[in-house]
């Protein structure tokens, strides 16, 4: 057997070959990370292995899109390929030396060691459908964690423009009140305007629901406003609007991209309370193939979810945290999966509740649930049977 180990970079990958012998077959090889450098990588697989590439077997870091594309090209050549988690080739370096030599071409060896003792299962390229899950659902994740910071910018202007106006829209964010502040963005705008004007503006945007009464009022509400005008703040306001609703419109449309494509793999996992189209979308595209997991235990170890362990003699620790070492997109859905459950399923609010009256604290509580949602998960997935609630 040959063992290669990769350090995956941006414009380069630094690679170190040997064999279960133990020996060096190449120390130093630096290939570009382009159609040339993948070729002359190429060579010398072929040159190492005799043009017997089924004796070779790659290992390389788990380091996003750096790694895409050559890992896509080792599968093309059928070659065996590891990935490791960062975590495990950085613990690695640490336990071979007490220097701090941090170099590509180290890591690149240390990698290979780990392709020998190691037994990591060797990577299978995902399904179609899981691999295109996995891009829409993270890129949703992304535009939320956009959009949330406009809309903490949008209810500052607010205040300060308007400050009434939460108590005349039960919500900041309906299409009635974002159309209202993209034309007239401040309380002094609304105040002055002709009543005529208002009432369309309002009754247009709400589809009738908000008559001439409604604009009565939030004219009387914007005459009497303690709010002070500025004209940068105003013209804020409206650019603020703007791109939360193309943020939002970008939304829908991705979300309608991963409810297409979920409805043709039919899976019962949107049968589980808490689960959605959205959510489950998500647990499928970083699950991906379930037979990858023997045990719901592994699955939560995947997410991250596993609480860590700390004994030293006699002392065994009680109070210790998640590890948070797997995928935050997978830990994140399975906490809002389990939250949602906690209020719809009568089996996870008992459970979740048995726990709280135990003492533990909510998060505590919740992460047992999340505990529990990962066996459900398991269990449904792996029957392929929908999920049955059970009083």
């Amino acid at each position: 057997m040959i063992f290669c180990g990769i350090d995956v970079a941006k414009d380069k990958h630094d690679c170190h070959i040997f064999s279960s012998d133990g020996e060096i077959l190449c120390d130093i090889f630096s290939f570009p990370n382009s159609l040339e450098g993948f070729r002359s990588f190429h060579s010398l697989l072929s040159k190492c292995s005799n043009g017997n590439l089924d004796k070779i077997k790659v290992g390389l870091e788990s380091t996003g899109h750096y790694s895409t594309n050559l890992l896509s090209f080792l599968k093309q050549l059928g070659v065996s390929v590891t990935l490791f988690n960062p975590l495990s080739v950085s613990q690695s370096r640490r336990a071979c030396s007490l220097r701090r030599t941090k170099t590509d071409i180290n890591d690149a060896r240390y990698i290979a060691q780990l392709l020998v003792s190691d037994r990591s299962n060797p990577y299978h390229e995902q399904l179609y459908h899981f691999s295109s899950l996995k891009s829409l659902t993270r890129t949703r994740f992304r535009l939320n964690k956009e959009l949330q910071p406009l809309k903490n910018r949008y209810r500052r202007s607010v205040h300060i423009l308007f400050p009434e106006l939460s108590s005349f829209f039960c919500n900041l964010y309906t299409n009635s009140c974002l159309s209202l502040l993209e034309v007239l963005p401040s309380a002094k705008d609304i105040a002055s305007c002709n009543i005529t004007k208002l009432s369309n503006i309002l009754s247009s945007a709400s589809h009738g629901r908000f008559k001439k009464e409604k604009a009565l009022q939030l004219k009387q509400l914007a005459t009497s406003s303690i709010a002070s005008y500025n004209l940068g703040d105003a013209f804020e306001l409206k650019l603020l609007i703007q791109r939360i609703r193309f943020l939002e419109m970008q939304k829908v449309e991705l979300e309608k991209e991963i409810e297409r494509i979920l409805s043709e793999l039919h899976s019962p996992i949107t049968s589980i309370p808490g689960i959605g189209n959205v959510l489950g979308a998500t647990i499928l595209a970083e699950i991906g193939d379930i037979n990858n997991f023997s045990s719901p235990a592994k699955l939560l170890a995947f997410a991250g979810c596993d609480p860590s362990t700390y004994q030293s003699g006699k002392f065994v620790a009680k109070n210790t945290p998640m590890v948070k070492h797997g995928s935050r997109y997978l830990r994140n859905a399975l906490y809002l999966a389990t939250t949602a459950a906690y209020i719809s399923s009568p089996s996870f609010q008992a459970y979740i509740s048995k726990k709280k009256e135990q003492g533990k604290h909510h998060y505590v509580a919740i992460s047992h649930g999340m505990k529990k949602m990962s066996r459900v998960i398991f269990s449904v997935l792996k029957s392929n049977v929908p999920f049955v609630e059970r009083f």
